[in-house]
């Protein structure tokens, strides 16, 4: 592989990663909130692993070469992913799934959950592959952020189509050309992650809160908006609401989202740039109303009624956890099978029905419906056309973007 000079990390990018790490997503754990899915989402203790090791500038790398594949002999796939992102019996012995895909392909799947964050993990597997060597992991689910460092420094395998019928024909039009991979050659997403408008019925008297713009001016709701501290969220909501394409913006159109959101913060509409902490806030109702991580919602649903989200007219953005196959892999074959046959709608409904995040798999509905019918019409499980046609996601950055967009956040909320 090409040798390339060191990215280093400005302050203000550090400064956005202990944010993340302290009240962001980063800082959440599983079923009951969510992590970082971006930048930001950087852990201390990856800081140095970045720092050191040769990491190119933007700019699309071939992928790495193909390793032997020793699936046709090895029956077995080794798959890392994150905590309590997998279907579980009820009596927590088993895994429905993944037994259902060995019993039918003869594959013995080893999973672990031994992803906590995303930088921290890749501190784990990032000597292995700068060196050309096989990480032990078969497949990897990682934030779509640093599932497009790894593809563009060459150390994701492309994948077969021809191992990928139910992936590549089902997979949501939503998730189907990320800037960082179109077409998904390298990756195919596991979950979709959206931030929407969320809001407390009863702090509101009862009225929808459905837009940024009325976050943002609304009298009503003075001093009791909350918006993110993750940059792209928080940025991406309010250029969608500007008319702006998060995927295409310039720095024009950032620094005009950043005035926007300056004047709210300078007439005290905005109480406050929040991470996970916003859901006690919302729920006791001193937040009337927010920009929010649609999986909380769902779990704050379950306990107030009063607690409602919306989705606006003029789009949200979401981020993805994607799963990739690593340089020099040894079951290749058998991780792009492990892959297909979660793309398989009764498999994804069984693990949509576990997990609730969004589903990134066409036809599931129906098949969801049969486990739960409250899930199959929760359009933060499953998107309707019209919600889907509305997501948006935030374009990827160079380094200098970031260190620039970032400082210029910082500054915003006060960080």
């Amino acid at each position: 592989m090409e040798s390339y000079e060191p990215e280093r990390l400005s302050p203000v990018q550090l400064a956005a990663m202990r944010r993340s790490l302290t009240s962001g997503r980063g800082a959440l754990t599983r079923r009951s909130l969510l992590r970082a899915s971006g930048m930001g989402a950087l852990a201390l203790g990856g800081i140095a692993t970045l720092g050191a090791c040769g990491i190119p500038p933007a700019g699309r790398a071939e992928g790495a070469a193909a390793a032997d594949d020793h699936s046709e002999k090895e029956k077995e796939v080794t798959f890392s992913n994150w905590t309590e992102y997998m279907d579980v019996s009820d009596d927590e012995k088993s895994r429905p799934t993944l037994e259902a895909f060995t019993r039918r392909t003869g594959i013995r799947v080893k999973y672990t959950e031994d992803i906590n964050d995303n930088v921290e993990f890749f501190g784990k597997i990032k000597p292995q592959l700068a060196a050309g060597q096989n990480t032990g992991r078969d497949l990897i689910c990682v934030t779509d952020w640093l599932a497009a460092r790894i593809i563009r420094l060459g150390w994701a395998q492309k994948l077969d189509p021809s191992n990928l019928p139910h992936a590549f024909a089902n997979v949501s039009a939503q998730f189907r050309t990320p800037d960082w991979d179109p077409g998904r050659a390298y990756s195919y997403p596991w979950t979709g992650i959206p931030a929407v408008i969320a809001y407390n019925a009863k702090a509101t008297g009862g009225r929808k809160v459905d837009s940024v713009t009325q976050l943002l001016d609304d009298p009503k709701l003075k001093g009791r908006v909350s918006f993110l501290s993750e940059m792209r969220d928080t940025i991406g909501m309010t250029l969608l609401d500007q008319g702006k394409d998060p995927g295409k913006f310039t720095d024009a159109d950032f620094d005009g989202a950043i005035g926007r959101l300056q004047k709210a913060v300078d007439k005290k509409q905005i109480r406050r740039f929040t991470g996970n902490d916003y859901t006690a806030d919302l729920s006791k109702g001193d937040i009337a109303a927010c920009v929010g991580w649609a999986g909380d919602i769902i779990q704050l649903q379950a306990d107030n009624p009063d607690i409602k989200f919306a989705i606006p007219a003029a789009g949200y953005i979401t981020s993805s956890d994607n799963l990739l196959v690593p340089a020099q892999a040894r079951h290749k074959t058998n991780a792009e099978k492990l892959i297909d046959y979660y793309y398989e709608p009764p498999v994804a409904a069984q693990l949509a029905a576990y997990i609730n995040y969004v589903c990134p798999v066409d036809g599931v509905r129906e098949e969801l419906a049969k486990i739960d019918e409250s899930m199959a019409s929760n359009t933060l499980i499953l998107p309707d056309r019209e919600m889907a046609a509305k997501s948006r996601s935030f374009r990827s950055l160079s380094t200098e973007e970031e260190t620039a967009y970032e400082e210029k956040f910082a500054k915003l909320i006060g960080a």
